[in-house]
């Protein structure tokens, strides 16, 4: 009984919390996505009310207030949304076939990180007055951000070194990089290969280090450097051609060693054979009582 009674005032607290957030302020929906992805910021009368001759505008709020998006009751000479924010030029577009239904919502193309905050979307000449609040949270992904974000390292440089006809020493170079990167040899399936960091030196706040593998087989091989506080990654790629004449070499002489254990076994049981012959004709002599007489020697095969 306790129990239930305990779990009942849990659920209403949690319900109470629920209320008096809305209470307190705007309804805020949350809309999450990654980086370089499109995404859909939701405004929609719960009238669905037309709204293709009515007034929208969508705002992005920070340090100043940006223009993202208006819509202005269809009026040709609002086409291309004068005064939107440099930001998002070119990346905003609505949904025209549903504004008969009171659908606002907006896409925009291509996120980037300086796309997340809070978002509003307002109808000011509908009564009474409706703004719907939007949080976008964009999370970033690894990339190439090389000359965006200061300390991101540029792609490596790669060169072969100590190439002979059956194997090649790769080395990957990576400098100005800040925080220290994380670097590594992988093959065309994604198999890292053992490294070895040869040079690492820190200079005026940057990372400047060297990584060397060994390659004994033809393919395409990758140096892939990350910074994974500043989620970036960037790599560089080279190709690697390693004669196949040590294989063949090793493959003869399996093959040879074979050939030959099988003609050393077939002599060895050619020659038990002979002599098993030989045996039972001394054997067969013996037994009918005839003289002795010379025996062939030569060998006698099944």
């Amino acid at each position: 009984m306790k129990l239930t009674t305990l779990f009942m005032n849990m659920c209403l607290c949690l319900l109470s919390g629920i209320i008096l957030g809305h209470e307190n302020g705007p309804a805020v929906v949350r809309v999450v996505v990654e980086e370089d992805s499109d995404v859909i910021l939701p405004c929609s009368l719960s009238s669905k009310e037309n709204i293709v001759y009515k007034l929208f505008d969508w705002k992005k709020d920070g340090q100043r207030r940006k223009e993202v998006f208006v819509y202005d009751a269809g009026d040709p000479s609002n086409y291309g949304c004068p005064g939107q924010d440099e930001q998002f030029k070119h990346r905003v577009s609505h949904f025209s076939d549903q504004l008969k239904n009171g659908n606002a919502s907006i896409k925009i193309r291509n996120t980037t990180i300086a796309d997340s905050g809070n978002y509003t979307c307002d109808f000011p000449k509908i009564q009474p007055k409706q703004t719907f609040y939007i949080e976008l949270v964009v999370d970033p992904v690894l990339k190439d951000r090389s000359g965006e974000i200061a300390g991101a390292a540029p792609k490596p440089y790669t060169r072969t070194l100590n190439a002979t006809e059956y194997m090649a020493q790769l080395q990957c170079e990576v400098q100005r990089a800040s925080p220290k990167p994380k670097i590594k040899w992988v093959d065309s399936a994604g198999n890292i290969l053992p490294a070895k960091e040869t040079i690492l030196s820190y200079r005026g706040g940057c990372y400047y280090i060297t990584l060397l593998t060994t390659v004994t087989k033809t393919d395409r091989y990758r140096c892939v450097v990350t910074q994974e506080e500043i989620d970036h990654q960037t790599h560089s790629e080279t190709y690697v051609y390693v004669s196949e004449k040590l294989l063949e070499v090793l493959m003869g002489s399996l093959f040879g060693g074979w050939v030959l254990g099988v003609l050393t076994l077939s002599a060895v049981l050619a020659l038990l054979v002979a002599t098993k012959r030989i045996i039972i004709r001394r054997n067969e002599g013996s037994n009918n009582g005839s003289a002795m007489t010379p025996l062939n020697l030569q060998p006698v095969l099944c």
